[in-house]
């Protein structure tokens, strides 16, 4: 978990190729569905321009890491990743609206998480090989 641009989409894509994991890119998934052009597409990107959060579904986890980086860090890094990849959910508005969101809506989830001792902090502030030494270490820490 963790907020847009935090790095968490570049971390699980290392943890899926050295562990074997199963790397499901929610975001990628909803853009691809905006971009349909289907009713349900145009509610999906309609909700991600407003910088709100996509209702989804899941299962409960073994454990929830999450990545703890300074707002100022996550709106530069998606600001230059939309610059790079083109993406229009990826303005300094629906960044900082997303961000809001995050925070408002993730705290009684993360807190949850943490009741259950299954909350993994990390410092997403560094180089990515740092941050991916320490998802390794928690990884290696379940074994």
């Amino acid at each position: 978990m963790g907020g847009p641009g935090c790095g968490k989409g570049t971390q699980c894509k290392n943890m899926a190729t050295k562990y074997g994991f199963c790397h499901v890119g929610l975001g990628q998934l909803l853009r691809q569905e905006a971009q349909r052009g289907t009713r349900r597409g145009r509610q999906i990107r309609d909700i991600m321009l407003q910088g709100l959060l996509v209702p989804t579904v899941g299962r409960a986890p073994n454990m929830v890491i999450v990545f703890d980086c300074s707002m100022e860090t996550m709106v530069q890094r998606v600001l230059h990743r939309g610059q790079l990849e083109h993406r229009a959910d990826d303005c300094e508005a629906a960044v900082r609206q997303r961000l809001d969101t995050h925070y408002s809506l993730c705290q009684p989830i993360l807190t949850f998480y943490q009741q259950k001792n299954l909350l993994r902090s990390i410092l997403a502030e560094e180089a990515p090989e740092n941050i991916f030494a320490k998802c390794c270490s928690v990884i290696e820490s379940l074994q």
